[in-house]
Formats: structure tokens, C-alpha cells, sequence
């Protein structure tokens, strides 16, 4: 018998405020009815189309297709091979002119988790740039000219022209930030 805390519902923060919560009541997880959540051919054709895009070194190919899946983009937005936007809600993602979303990284618009699943809008900003290998949690905001180093893991928003680093991600201090441009 676990001796945790009961899972809470009520999270605080800018990003758990912008994020719909789903309960899945019953004897398993929330992942275990995902198709009660999206019709499965949808999320195949999404599969498929993402992948294409993962592998493909075309930018005005893969910002058409994703646009048809529903994902905001902006002029000029160029992914790298391997990005992987949400699979399940593709149509949650906005990213605007000029961003930069690196090799390998990940947007995620939902989570799953025991006892409900959740979804919200990522959105990327304006030239920002999100570093190889990175992953974005559902219901966060990147700022514009804001960058996201590689590997990092974005749970929180990050302000225009701010660079962040790290699991969690947390802003870099002036110094590091100056210290990384020379």
C-alpha cells in the first residue's frame, strides 16, 4: 500500500491555469481510454503526417503539412529534423513568424496522467528558439526572441528575450548569458 500524498487536482501556476483537465474515473490510468479523447485514425494520420515531417529536409514542406493538421505557423518558422509537435492536438500548437524549433525537440499539448489527462496551447514566439532536444509541456507560452537551450524541459513560460536552461528549465543570470555570447 503506498503511503503517498492523494493526488491533487488543483496545481498552481500561470501554465496549470491555462490547462483543461479531463478526469478518467475507473480502475486504470488515463492513457488506458485514450481513444475516447481522440478518434484513433485521427491521431494516425497525425502519426504519419508528423513523421514525414520529421524525416523530411524540406521546411516549406513540413510548415504546409503541419499547417494542415492544424498547427499555427508562422512566416518563416523553420523545424528541425526529428521535431516532433503533439501528436494527439497538433491543433494546439502556434508558432510564429521567424521561430526556430531545433533538432529533435518536442511540443507537447497534453499530458497524461493517473487519474485524468490534460491539454493546452504551446505557443512560441516570435524568432524564438527552441535548442535540440528540448521539451515543452502543454500550457506554456515561450516569449519572443526568448530561447530554450538544448535538452531542457520547459514547464513553466519564459519572458520575451530570456534564455533558459535546464530540467526545469530556469532563466540563465545576466553574466552566464553575457559570458555565453563571447
Amino acid at each position: 500500500m503506498s503511503t503517498a500524498a492523494p493526488y491533487e487536482t488543483d496545481v498552481s501556476g500561470p501554465r496549470h491555469d491555462r490547462l483543461r483537465q479531463h478526469p478518467t474515473p475507473g480502475p486504470h490510468n488515463s492513457l488506458f481510454p485514450w481513444p475516447d479523447a481522440k478518434h484513433p485514425l485521427q491521431v494516425m494520420v497525425n502519426y504519419v503526417v508528423i513523421l514525414v515531417c520529421r524525416i523530411s529536409p524540406s521546411l516549406r514542406l513540413k510548415n504546409w503539412l503541419l499547417s494542415r493538421l492544424g498547427v499555427t505557423v508562422g512566416d518563416g518558422v523553420a523545424w528541425g529534423l526529428e521535431s516532433t509537435p503533439d501528436v494527439f492536438w497538433p491543433e494546439l500548437i502556434t508558432v510564429e513568424d521567424h521561430a526556430i524549433i531545433g533538432y529533435d525537440a518536442t511540443l507537447l499539448c497534453h499530458e497524461f496522467l493517473q487519474d485524468e489527462y490534460r491539454t493546452g496551447e504551446v505557443v512560441v514566439g516570435e524568432r524564438a528558439m527552441i535548442g535540440a532536444g528540448a521539451i515543452v509541456l502543454p500550457g506554456v507560452e515561450i516569449g519572443a526572441g526568448a530561447q530554450v537551450a538544448a535538452n531542457s524541459l520547459v514547464t513553466d513560460d519564459v519572458p520575451p528575450e530570456t534564455t533558459v536552461a535546464g530540467v526545469p528549465a530556469e532563466p540563465l543570470s545576466s553574466d552566464k548569458q553575457a559570458a555565453e555570447r563571447t
